[in-house]
């Protein structure tokens, strides 16, 4: 299997707390209320049904590993030379699943468990929100832009 990608860009939010225990999300909500537990950024570019449909294919066969790279920045735009020590990385890494859809024009999740919906974009991911460096969910808290990016092999 070739390794197809699909990347979204987001932004932080002060109510990110990133806390729930199974899932991690970006939407395209401007908006976040303290109870989206699971959501680390907003504003997000792009949604499943804006994927490549060979990348969707890929991603529906059971043996297909889905990585999700996270790189978020300081979102201060300032320029400083220490802006770089304000990068923060994390990945998480599923599994593929032969029901995915990628048909959600709002929102993208990944999930620890085996749970699959519209928005779902991986299934037993090693980590959730909750398991996120609190660094990097401190730094979306205060609006750093989320550069989210989806492999599939």
């Amino acid at each position: 299997m070739s390794d197809l990608s699909e990347t979204i860009h987001a932004t932080g939010h002060e109510n990110v707390r990133a806390e729930h225990g199974s899932t991690f999300e970006v939407t395209t909500d401007d908006w976040l209320t303290p109870a989206g537990d699971c959501i680390l950024a907003v504003e997000a570019d792009r949604t499943p049904a804006d994927f490549d449909p060979a990348f969707v294919q890929a991603c529906r066969d059971s043996d297909a590993t889905i990585t999700a790279e996270l790189v978020v920045g300081d979102g201060d735009g300032d320029g400083d030379a220490d802006d770089e020590d304000e990068c923060h990385e994390a990945t998480i890494v599923g599994s593929g699943h032969p029901d995915l859809a990628f048909d959600d024009d709002r929102s993208a999740v990944g999930r620890t468990s085996e749970y699959v919906d519209d928005r779902t974009i991986m299934v037993e991911a090693d980590a959730a929100a909750a398991d996120l460096d609190r660094d990097l969910v401190d730094a979306l808290a205060a609006g750093a832009d989320l550069e989210l990016t989806l492999r599939v092999d």
